[in-house]
């Protein structure tokens, strides 16, 4: 047994505010000039004043945009990321075949290489215009599939991470019982993620004073509708409303044409409609994925005030399909992007991956804009920091008073950005760059945590990272 982890401080380390002077900065209702920007001993935005005076002001190197929160994460597969890309035998590959070797490498995680890699994760995700992150967490127990000593070990991990790093983070545990619907025993490699209804409160009510501050925030994750029975899922949201009326709730949901059919032969109607009809879906939940939906299911839930957190590099690697954002959008529905598996790392190509799925899917061009808003890049930029910030419970809803001080400053000089105008420059840095080539720096919280487009712990933790990795990998990985 690992023994029992110091669970870590969420407060930010002692700061005075600060001011900064943008000549351009996305502001919620669009592109602003001359942009002054003040923010307390707390990172919070006191004041957003356009068509100011620098003053005394640091300058920032290039347009602001705000940070992007990373709604869908489960951190211990970056050093997973690569290591399917074979057909292993005859048969067609798939979510579920991913899925196998997926959990063979689960089980191989440790406190101390899950630290390792979350933190070279939170390090990439900040280099790359992610400022907050929802962890969908999963993997709870030792190796043996025994709980450690201290019961929040793993989820102790993840904090330390994100508090090296200086990411804000949701931490969400996950709440996983049955291997398919119809409370079906869990099979043995799934054994490091079981925890019972009580057993998954007693863990949140631990976590909360490690939760507590303007860093992080504590939610509940029901894996999906095929791992956590009705009579469970009613009661880990009522406990969790118990612990925190507001506190978000994530949840995989119709990822897979299997999953749908697998419910509805089940229960006789699909995941979305099923989970809307039986459990108290509003604005405080994330339907992750939501690929196979119905016209119907769209109108419903988007109804329901709930986000959905799209993934689109993971979707394509994965093979899930498209969620069509069109229709989501005609209904007034929220969205937001994650990384998930982790195969890629970039708020930019995300936002790129997604509109050019929706291009392939309805042949045509510039989808997600739309008539208040023709830029797509700002449009979507706009869109999926409010989504994110809904699901992370957090405000981190971009640069308004009130709001956490997280945002990214592009490199004016950079040459796909070069003597362009500022929305221009957006488009640019999602459509034209290398997508983190163009981040010069990012702050959160008020506090810069990437200069030169390169963060601190950059070469520490990226040796960190592999050395974890090294010591996980097996013959025939």
């Amino acid at each position: 047994m690992h023994p029992p982890s110091r669970p870590p401080s969420t407060e930010p380390p002692g700061q005075g505010g600060g001011s900064l002077f943008a000549a351009d900065a996305l502001l919620p209702g669009g592109w602003a000039r001359d942009v002054l920007l003040r923010w307390d001993a707390a990172g919070t935005l006191q004041s957003v004043q356009a068509g100011a005076q620098a003053g005394s002001a640091p300058r920032a190197p290039g347009p602001l945009i705000p940070g992007m929160p990373n709604l869908h994460s489960h951190a211990f597969q970056r050093a997973f990321a690569g290591l399917t890309e074979y057909r292993a035998s005859g048969a067609a590959d798939s979510f579920w075949s991913w899925r196998n070797l997926m959990y063979r490498f689960a089980a191989r995680i440790t406190p101390e290489s899950l630290e390792a890699i979350a933190t070279w994760l939170y390090v990439e995700m900040l280099e790359a215009g992610y400022t907050a992150v929802c962890e969908f967490h999963y993997v709870h127990h030792g190796q043996d599939g025994k709980p450690y000593a201290d019961d929040a070990t793993l989820a102790h991990a993840l904090l330390r991470a994100a508090r090296a790093a200086g990411i804000g983070i949701t931490l969400l545990p996950v709440l996983y019982q049955t291997s398919g619907f119809g409370a079906q025993p869990p099979r043995a490699d799934q054994a490091r993620f079981i925890r019972s209804t009580d057993g998954m409160l007693s863990l949140l009510e631990r976590l909360v004073p490690a939760l507590q501050g303007p860093a992080a925030r504590l939610g509940l994750a029901p894996h999906s509708l095929r791992a956590v029975p009705p009579d469970s899922l009613r009661a880990a949201i009522s406990g969790l409303s118990a612990l925190d009326a507001m506190a978000p709730i994530h949840i995989h949901i119709a990822e897979q044409t299997q999953e749908v059919a697998d419910c509805q032969a089940w229960s006789g109607q699909r995941p979305v409609e099923w989970l809307l009809y039986h459990a108290p879906v509003d604005a405080r939940w994330c339907l992750v994925h939501a690929t196979h939906m119905t016209p119907a299911e769209y109108a419903a839930a988007a109804a329901t005030g709930a986000v959905a957190g799209l993934c689109p590099s993971t979707e394509a690697n994965l093979g899930d399909g498209l969620f069509d954002v069109p229709r989501w959008l005609r209904h007034g529905g929220r969205w937001g992007v994650g990384s998930d598996s982790h195969a890629c790392v970039n708020a930019a190509e995300e936002l790129m991956l997604l509109e050019y799925g929706q291009r392939l899917s309805t042949q045509q061009r510039n989808v997600l804009a739309g008539a208040g808003q023709p830029d797509v890049a700002t449009a979507m930029t706009l869109q999926a920091v409010q989504g994110g910030a809904q699901a992370t419970g957090r405000p981190v809803a971009g640069l308004a008073v009130g709001q956490q001080a997280d945002w990214v400053a592009l490199d004016a000089g950079h040459v796909a950005l070069d003597g362009l105008p500022a929305a221009r420059q957006l488009g640019a840095h999602v459509f034209a760059s290398h997508r983190t080539s163009a981040v010069q720096g990012v702050w959160v919280g008020g506090r810069q945590r990437v200069q030169a487009g390169r963060h601190a712990l950059h070469d520490a933790a990226a040796r960190a990272f592999v050395q974890a990795r090294a010591g996980m990998i097996r013959p025939g990985d």
